[in-house]
């Protein structure tokens, strides 16, 4: 098996209406999850972005949309 090419992705976490940590991926579409904690569910996320990965791949999709920063005033 060839050696797998690591990336990273960003990762938003907040608390869910049920308590649980909700993790979820920005540049992958409908990419998230969530588990009873943040290590879970940081364990969650990362099965649910090499799950998105595949089916990208498979639907020749590319592997993320683009995320840009910009900046604001904030008050």
């Amino acid at each position: 098996m060839a050696d797998a090419t690591k990336s990273q992705f960003p990762v938003t976490l907040r608390e869910g209406e049920d308590g649980y940590v909700v993790a979820e991926c920005p540049i992958l579409p409908g990419c998230i999850s969530q588990g009873e904690t943040r290590q879970k569910a940081l364990e969650n996320i990362k099965e649910a972005i090499a799950v998105s990965l595949e089916t990208r791949k498979a639907y020749n999709l590319p592997p993320r949309i683009e995320m840009i920063q910009v900046e604001i005033a904030v008050s």
